[in-house]
């Protein structure tokens, strides 16, 4: 696995955490629905489905990011693509949830120094 690759694997392990602290049930990591794509996370919250993607960045010296700050990740076509793999997650399980589906974002920012800075937002799209 390269440095990018592993920093991804550990911003989603980061993630998975925060999701279950919050009260909410794992289903499924890395799902892959072929050359279509992939959901980072895939859980309950209640009775609702949730989708959702994590972007982790490294800060800079300054503590700036390099990129875009996690957080502005996901814009429309991002957003597109990942109702449409929900969609089909839904279609091999039999059927929506009582409680819908929701996108969610958990942004993760590791500084040089000192506790990653974790941001979930729900319903980003």
């Amino acid at each position: 696995m390269n440095a990018r690759g592993a920093l991804g694997k550990y911003g989603e392990e980061l993630a998975a955490r925060r999701l279950v602290e919050s009260g909410m049930t794992v289903l499924a990591r890395n799902w892959r629905a072929g050359r279509s794509g992939e959901i980072d996370i895939v859980a309950l919250d209640g009775d609702a489905l949730v989708v959702c993607e994590v972007k982790t960045r490294r800060a800079g010296p300054d503590g700036s990011t390099p990129f875009e700050h996690p957080m502005a990740a996901v814009g429309p076509d991002k957003a597109e693509r990942l109702r449409r793999l929900a969609e089909r997650w839904i279609e091999e399980r039999g059927g929506p949830p009582p409680g819908g589906v929701r996108i969610d974002l958990v942004g993760i920012l590791l500084p040089r120094r000192g506790a990653p800075a974790v941001e979930h937002v729900r319903g980003v799209a």
